[in-house]
């Protein structure tokens, strides 16, 4: 019998996050919440008082620095808190309690960008000659300057301010329903014995190499999920209502280009991105064929895309084993880099375990004084390359706080998954390197075509249905279930081609994947992995001067536009080049395992 899932009580503290380095107590987080409480009053008292002086624009951003950095701790701790368990009734209180107050201080600074809209170039430009100290805020400045035909007076700001609570609502419940309510059955193997299905075993059960447990672990989930189809939907179907009400508001063509206009990067990205993977198509259809091959499978299923190809060379990675592992790896990047590393493992900056209620996959928050990880470890490959991904966001987020100041501290998504997917490169090269076993190379090699298969074309597959259903609900279509489940199972048919079954419970995958409610993120997974794979060519082909550029990335927050950031670190994300570069290295992999196993 596998192992039951322990209460969050049973777990050993050590391998646990430890939040008290935010705060104390709880009884601190609802001090400072209380705290809190005049911040938006005093917000207020800036209003009509921006285009005055340099001076009251200077004291307004630096009240907002510090406001952003308070509210950042309690949204922090509440969130992570709730995460850990998301069935505690203590914890989803904490999180709804700030997420009102985040939504209503905004309101209460709703003025600010039509104030600063509102100021005369010449004027402003006089104002940074009178306060030197403004000169910080330039460029931050510039960029709300920017967005004045997609800015609305203060009124319509402080309305939709407002509104962004009730927007929340289809992501916060939807959250609640995959992560606490729904229940799934207990599955069998094939020698009858019953295994707990979660959504976070989920992939180590159709990762094992008994077909029978596979299958059964496959049609039970997504049999679960078919029962709340119409519900899902609902909540998507808000959510996408939810970004068209926003876009229209602010005079954005698109949703699309409403999301991506935030963080400075071209619609035309997006679509290349999707463009290039279509004309690639073909190494995905091959790598399924290879598969089928390999597996000696007369009819290959979904199920089976997930088991390794050399099932004899898995074995156990204990959690201490990763982390050594991980930290021989990325040595590359210099010592500077792995004390750091050493720091979050030593320091519980990571919950490790899973745990009844806690919430499935794994993250990294950027918090003061240091980021967080949450994972969900099960001494596995896969689980390993978990925590090289989710220590390049940490580490991304660390650097960039101790070199930024506040107003640029934070980086954008679309740079988000590059730190990230930089260190399972590196960590993939040095695990082949460092063998000299056939059966383990052919192993690690398929582990990388799997990364590929997964971020590369799956998370372009995600990007496609996000986008497409968007461009539904702006026709005016209705955004039903089963629309969405023909449209997905259509998508899978186009990226994974007729060498694998039609299975019907595919089509409703859409329902648990939770990125859809992050309005156009995932196709950064895709992007984030091309730029990724450069960029760890350079490091382990050029050295230290491509090391320090990188590093030069991960230490600038957000003090140029993302597309220029990437250029620091020696990439560039205009061009198809990256993605193709990626997809030859993933046709070159399938060639090289083709020969060894096939």
């Amino acid at each position: 019998m596998a192992e039951k899932v322990k209460a969050r009580s049973e777990i050993n503290p050590s391998d646990t996050w430890r939040l008290e380095d935010i705060f104390p107590t709880d009884e601190a987080w609802e001090k400072e919440l209380s705290d809190m409480a005049p911040m938006a009053e005093k917000a207020l008292s800036f209003r009509g008082k921006l285009g005055n002086s340099a001076a009251d624009l200077l004291k307004f951003l630096k009240f907002d620095d510090e406001a952003g950095i308070r509210l950042g701790a309690l949204y922090g701790y509440a969130s992570m808190r709730s995460d850990q368990d998301t069935a505690d009734p203590k914890y989803q209180d904490f999180s709804m309690r700030i997420s009102s107050f985040y939504v209503g201080f905004a309101a209460a600074e709703s003025f600010a960008s039509p104030e600063i809209i509102a100021i005369p170039d010449e004027k402003m430009e006089k104002f940074y000659k009178d306060e030197p100290d403004l000169e910080l805020y330039r460029i931050a400045l510039d960029r709300v300057r920017k967005r004045k035909a997609h800015t609305l007076d203060e009124n319509g700001e402080k309305i939709l301010a407002q509104a962004q609570e009730v927007k929340m609502g289809a992501s916060n419940t939807y959250s609640l329903f995959a992560d606490a309510d729904i229940k799934f059955p207990a599955v069998k193997d094939s020698d009858g014995n019953e295994r707990e299905l979660t959504n976070s075993s989920y992939i180590s059960l159709v990762q094992s190499p008994d077909r029978v447990l596979r299958k059964n672990a496959f049609t039970a989930l997504y049999n679960s999920y078919e029962q709340f189809k119409n519900t899902v939907a609902s909540l998507y179907d808000s959510e996408v209502k939810g970004r068209i009400f926003n876009a229209r508001t602010r005079n954005y063509p698109s949703i699309l280009e409403a999301a991506l206009s935030v963080n400075e990067v071209p619609v035309s990205v997006y679509k290349n991105l999707i463009d290039t993977v279509h004309k690639n198509m073909g190494f995905m259809h091959k790598y399924v064929k290879l598969r089928k091959k390999i597996m000696g499978l007369d009819k290959l299923h979904y199920y089976d895309l997930y088991t390794s190809l050399v099932p004899d060379a898995e074995k156990k990675i204990t959690f201490s084993e990763a982390k050594e592992t991980v930290l021989k790896a990325l040595s590359v990047m210099g010592t500077d880099y792995t004390d750091m590393l050493k720091e979050g493992f030593e320091n519980r900056w990571i919950d490790v375990y899973e745990n009844i209620g806690k919430r499935s996959g794994a993250y990294s928050s950027g918090q003061r004084p240091h980021p967080y990880v949450l994972l969900n470890h099960s001494d596995d490959l896969e689980s390993m390359f978990t925590l090289a991904h989710e220590m390049g966001h940490a580490l991304h987020s660390y650097l960039s706080l101790k070199n930024q100041p506040t107003v640029y501290s934070d980086y954008v998504i679309f740079v988000a998954e590059v730190a990230s997917t930089c260190n399972e490169a590196l960590l993939m090269q040095y695990l082949l390197k460092n063998t000299t076993d056939k059966t383990e190379r052919a192993y690690l090699i398929n582990y990388f075509l799997e990364q590929f298969r997964t971020t590369l074309y799956r998370q372009t597959m995600f990007a496609e249905f996000e986008m497409l259903t968007g461009e539904m609900a702006e026709r005016g279509e209705s955004l039903t279930a089963d629309s969405m489940c023909e449209l997905y199972a259509k998508l899978n048919r186009d990226y994974y081609g007729d060498g694998i079954e039609n299975d019907r419970e595919i089509s409703f995958e859409w329902e648990r994947i939770p990125h859809f409610y992050y309005d156009f993120y995932v196709f950064q997974y895709a992007t984030g992995f091309s730029a990724a794979i450069a960029l760890s060519q350079k490091i382990l082909s050029e050295g230290e001067p491509a090391v320090k550029a990188y590093k030069k990335f991960l230490s600038s927050g957000s003090v140029t536009d993302p597309i220029s950031l990437l250029k620091i670190a020696g990439v560039d994300m205009n061009s198809p080049e990256p993605i193709e570069k990626a997809l030859g290295l993933f046709g070159e992999l399938i060639d090289e395992l083709d020969g060894m196993v096939g």
